[in-house]
């Protein structure tokens, strides 16, 4: 009886450790990742967008993408349209990651593109905080997230993938691909976006969507770590 005890504490020791071990990794690769994303204070970006949202009747145009530390976010077309993501969580992985404590959870391995994923788990540790859980595909060798789904309180899921090209070394991608329900979209509360069409006339509330909404953007240029004035962001 004695030994039986003991060899199942033994086991049950063993499978401590190793998820223990799992847990710490995954802890480490995300602040890799976190490292990675902190080299850059802010940036201007140049490219285009295409969306596909019933109540955003934007054609592809061209946009200026504005970053600043450490979760201000704002899209700017040629033709006078802004939106912006409130809380940088729809397209700011850097904002997300510093959006206070979280705990990492190790979801296993996977592929995404034809890469190797470690798949991560972040639980933000405050009960306010406006995400509920997101989950992000990190390829492990360039500590760089390739797919994330973030599931907020108040706006529904976000899908976001990512592609990496001159800029891998800053964790900037060249095109993002983004997705939500827009049944959950909610007007101005949460993660939204505040729409101008240029004549100073702001969406309402009923002229939300009822699909899924997504949009693709593709980026060629960064100006990276110039500095960005506190305006444009108003």
């Amino acid at each position: 009886m004695r030994k039986a005890i003991l060899s199942g504490l033994f086991i049950m020791g063993i499978l401590f450790a190793a998820v223990s071990g799992r847990g710490q990794a995954a802890s480490q690769l995300v602040a890799e990742v976190q490292a990675k994303l902190m080299q850059v204070a802010d940036y201007e970006a140049s490219g285009m967008m295409k969306t596909n949202v019933s109540f955003l009747k934007v054609p592809v145009s061209k946009i200026k993408l504005y970053y600043k530390k450490p979760d201000l976010l704002k899209i700017k077309s040629e033709k006078g349209v802004s939106f912006v993501p409130r809380g940088a969580v729809a397209l700011n992985i850097s904002g997300l990651l510093q959006q206070g404590k979280f705990d990492v959870l190790d979801a296993g391995k996977g592929k995404h593109a034809g890469r190797e994923v470690q798949v991560v788990k972040l639980i933000p540790a405050e009960e306010d905080n406006p995400v509920l859980i997101s989950v992000l595909h990190i390829d492990p060798r360039e500590k760089l997230v390739m797919k994330a789904r973030t599931t907020t309180r108040e706006s529904g899921t976000y899908d976001m993938e990512f592609s990496y090209g001159k800029y891998s070394n800053y964790a900037l991608p060249d095109k993002i691909s983004f997705s939500f329900d827009a049944r959950e979209y909610k007007l101005p509360k949460g993660i939204t976006f505040d729409f101008d069409d240029g004549k100073g006339k702001k969406l309402s509330p009923k002229d939300k969507g009822k699909k899924k909404g997504n949009a693709l953007i593709t980026l060629d240029r960064y100006v990276i770590n110039k500095g960005v004035e506190a305006s444009v962001f108003k």
